[in-house]
C-alpha cells in the first residue's frame, strides 16, 4: 500500500522571500507556496517568480505544492502556466465551483510540460464546491484529471455564507462531513482548514483532534508553531501501530487463512480490520521515512 502522509501543511506566502527560503528547514509533510490569499495585487507577479524558482529547491521529500491565483483574475492562466512548467509535486486550484475547473487545469498541465508526478489539489471553499463536492472528487477516476486532494477553506466558506466559525465549528462540521465522504468515495485525500488563532494553542489542537475524529487527512497551517502539534495529532499512536502490526501477523497466520473473521484478545476482528492495519503502517512507515529524509 502507497501512502503519502499530509498531516501538517503549511501554507507559505510567495511574496516573502525569508519565508520561502526557511521553508525547507520546518518539519511540516507538505508547504503550499502561496500566490493568492496571502500576496498583495501589485506583488502578485513577483511572488510567481519568487515561487516558481523556490520551487526547484531541495525540500527533503515534503511535498511541495503551488497555490495559483483563480483562473477569473488577471494572474490565475499566467500562474498555471508557470506552475505547470515548474513541475511541483501539485498545484492548488482556488475557488474550484465543479469538475469542469478540474478538467480545464489539467489540460493546461498537459499542454505546458507539467511531469506526470505533478497532481491537482482542488480548494473546497464556495458554496457550489460544497454542492458539489460528489461530481468534483469523482473526477479522480480519470488518471488524467490528476486530482489526488480537496482541501477545505473554511475561512471563505464562513464569508460566502455568513456562518459563524465558532469553536467546535458546528456550523461547518455538516459540509466537513460532505465533502470528506465524497473524498473517501473517489480515493481522494483531504485537508482540515486552517485554524485562525496562532496563539491559542489548546484551541489549535481540540480541532485538530476533531479533523481527525472526522477521519480528515490533516489540516492546513498559518504558522510554524502548529507543526508539531498537528503532526501528533494526525499521526497513528504507538498503540495503534502495536495493535496494527497484532492484526495482520493473526490474519497471517496458518491456521487463520482464508478466513474472514477471526478472534484477537478476546475481540472480534475482520478482514475490514485488516485492511485498516494496513494503512495504518502504511502512513506510520511513510512518516519515518520522511523524517529520515527531511534530517
Amino acid at each position: 500500500m502507497i501512502a503519502r502522509p499530509r498531516r501538517s501543511v503549511l501554507y507559505m506566502p510567495g511574496s516573502n522571500s525569508k519565508a520561502l527560503a526557511k521553508a525547507s528547514t520546518l518539519p511540516a509533510d507538505a508547504l503550499i507556496l502561496d500566490l493568492e490569499d496571502s500576496v498583495a495585487p501589485d506583488a502578485k507577479e513577483a511572488a510567481r517568480g519568487q515561487v516558481i524558482e523556490a520551487a526547484k529547491g531541495d525540500f527533503g521529500g515534503r511535498e511541495v505544492v503551488i497555490r495559483v491565483n483563480g483562473s477569473h483574475t488577471p494572474w490565475g492562466p499566467d500562474d498555471l502556466i508557470a506552475a505547470a512548467a515548474a513541475g511541483p509535486d501539485a498545484i492548488l486550484l482556488p475557488k474550484v465551483d465543479g469538475p469542469g475547473a478540474i478538467m480545464l487545469a489539467a489540460r493546461v498541465l498537459r499542454e505546458h510540460g507539467a511531469p506526470d508526478r505533478t497532481r491537482l489539489w482542488a480548494m473546497m471553499e464556495t458554496p457550489n464546491a460544497i454542492l458539489n463536492a460528489g461530481s468534483i472528487a469523482a473526477v479522480a477516476a480519470d488518471p488524467a484529471s490528476r486530482l489526488a486532494v480537496l482541501v477545505m477553506g473554511l475561512n471563505d466558506l464562513a464569508k460566502e455564507t455568513r456562518a459563524r466559525l465558532t469553536p467546535g465549528r458546528p456550523t461547518m462540521t455538516a459540509w466537513l462531513a460532505n465533502c470528506l465522504v465524497a473524498a473517501r468515495a473517489h480515493g481522494v485525500d483531504i485537508i482540515d482548514g486552517v485554524y485562525n488563532d496562532i496563539k491559542n494553542l489548546d484551541g489549535f489542537r481540540a480541532e485538530c483532534e476533531q479533523g481527525r475524529d472526522m477521519g480528515l487527512d490533516g489540516k492546513t497551517l498559518i504558522h510554524p508553531g502548529q507543526i508539531d502539534i498537528c503532526n501528533e495529532v494526525f499521526a497513528p499512536t504507538e498503540t495503534e501501530v502495536g495493535n496494527a502490526r497484532a492484526i495482520i501477523d493473526a490474519f497471517a497466520l496458518p491456521e487463520n487463512a482464508g478466513k474472514g473473521v477471526i478472534s484477537l484478545n478476546g475481540r472480534m476482528v475482520e478482514l475490514l480490520h485488516a485492511e485498516m492495519a494496513r494503512r495504518t503502517l502504511a502512513i506510520a512507515d511513510a512518516i519515518a521515512a520522511l523524517s529520515r529524509s527531511a534530517a
